[in-house]
């Protein structure tokens, strides 16, 4: 599926947010000024947009980037190369649930709009907690339900009929895009998810929510 829609993927995703993901990345990013990571994982990477803002707001060695997608990878390869940053980004074909490092590899790592696509998510997260070395921090960006009844509506008409239809205009895919408003509703958010990393062994994890709850960050340390 997202090697179908991925020639259309960033122009729908910065069109459906009305560009306010961009805004969100950034936020995330600012998660990780505390501990100046020196080499990050991006997890579900797509076409890489987090590693590529990554290097403009983090002074890191490398970010590597991994997505099960060949069709997004290639398009992140691309962009990487138009703007030279082969020599601080790499990208390879990896599934979050067996990720190929080994353990303790990274400062940091990061999901955005990803991790609602694990088939199993606590492997995914118990994955990443392995790869991370000791005192790392894992920043998650995730779609969620806003909390207000009103605008709760309002979100769940234009993920249940705007987005479809204007991904069958743009990428000829509606099915992608009813499975964003399917996966968001099925995935456990805010305190549920919080939970969830504790239970695996994440420390000092919280969550904040973004836009009126539409989107949120979490984190969490090993």
């Amino acid at each position: 599926m997202f090697n179908r829609i991925a020639f259309r993927y960033d122009l729908l995703n910065h069109l459906l947010s009305g560009g306010i993901d961009i805004s969100w990345r950034k936020k995330a990013i600012r998660e990780l000024f505390s501990i100046s990571p020196q080499k990050i994982l991006d997890v579900a990477t797509g076409t890489a947009d987090m590693p590529i803002m990554m290097t403009k707001y983090l002074k890191c060695q490398k970010i590597i980037g991994i997505d099960i997608s060949e069709g997004m990878l290639n398009l992140g390869r691309k962009k990487i190369d138009k703007l030279n940053l082969s020599d601080n980004i790499e990208l390879l074909v990896g599934d979050s649930e067996a990720i190929s490092f080994p353990d303790n590899s990274f400062d940091a790592i990061t999901v955005a709009f990803g991790v609602r696509n694990f088939e199993v998510l606590e492997k995914g997260l118990s994955e990443m907690l392995r790869v991370l070395k000791p005192n790392g921090k894992l920043v998650i960006l995730e779609f969620s339900k806003p909390k207000n009844s009103f605008f709760k509506k309002l979100c769940d008409l234009y993920f249940r009929f705007i987005t479809p239809g204007l991904g069958k205009m743009i990428s000829n895919n509606k099915e992608a895009y009813q499975y964003l408003d399917k996966s968001v509703e099925a995935f456990p958010e805010g305190n549920d998810l919080v939970a969830i990393l504790n239970k695996i062994g994440y420390r000092n994890c919280y969550h904040k929510p973004l836009t009126l709850g539409i989107s949120t960050i979490y984190c969490g340390i090993k």
